[in-house]
């Protein structure tokens, strides 16, 4: 897999989460994905990103910068979104915040096998 291939694959995985279209996330994601650290598989990511779209009607991973370095991707992704409730343990309540995520993948036969995330939940504090 080139650079452009593993743009082109992370490309695909952004629309699949932004049109909600989990029937097809096993395209892009391993079956023993790790997040942080913690293997918990492609059934236990599908749930992760289901709840935080039932949690935040309005998500958009909005893609500000990326590196492909593969098997490796970095990422910038932005987000301006209105969480229903508890969000990161803040109480937002339906007000509209802006964050930033950086995250890093790393690939395994063309899909998603561990996932290092941070959010900045510092610009999410300074909103409230």
């Amino acid at each position: 897999m080139t650079d452009t291939d593993l743009t082109d694959t992370y490309l695909g995985y952004i629309a699949c989460l932004n049109n909600q279209d989990w029937r097809h996330l096993h395209r892009f994601v391993h079956d023993e994905v790790h997040y942080n650290g913690d293997r918990i598989g492609l059934a236990g990511y599908r749930k992760v990103l289901e709840r935080d779209f039932s949690e935040i009607p309005d998500l958009y991973f909005d893609i500000q910068l990326l590196i492909s370095d593969t098997p490796f991707i970095a990422s910038r992704l932005q987000f301006n979104c209105t969480p229903i409730g508890t969000f990161l343990g803040l109480p937002i309540n339906g007000r509209k915040v802006s964050f930033s995520e950086n995250v890093f993948y790393e690939f395994l036969d063309g899909r998603i096998r561990h996932v290092w995330s941070v959010i900045d939940k510092a610009a999410i504090e300074a909103q409230l």
